[in-house]
């Protein structure tokens, strides 16, 4: 994954056009460094799934 498609999903997330985003174990290094450098990064929640995979949501109020 390109990182300028990783920012295209963060703001899709963030601004509501969609739920959720599904990173696949391979996927998932160059999302989170780049989620990382984000100001709003306590803002995405990511749930791990078995054998790797993480769905990520935006959430209103940062975690903690």
């Amino acid at each position: 994954m390109k990182e300028e498609q990783i920012h295209e999903v963060l703001d899709q997330l963030k601004g509501g056009t969609i739920s959720e985003y599904y990173v696949s174990k391979d996927d998932f290094l160059p999302f989170r460094s780049v989620l990382v450098k984000r100001d709003d990064f306590k803002h995405f929640r990511g749930i791990a799934q078995r054998g790797g995979d993480v769905i990520y949501h935006y959430l209103e109020s940062p975690r903690s």
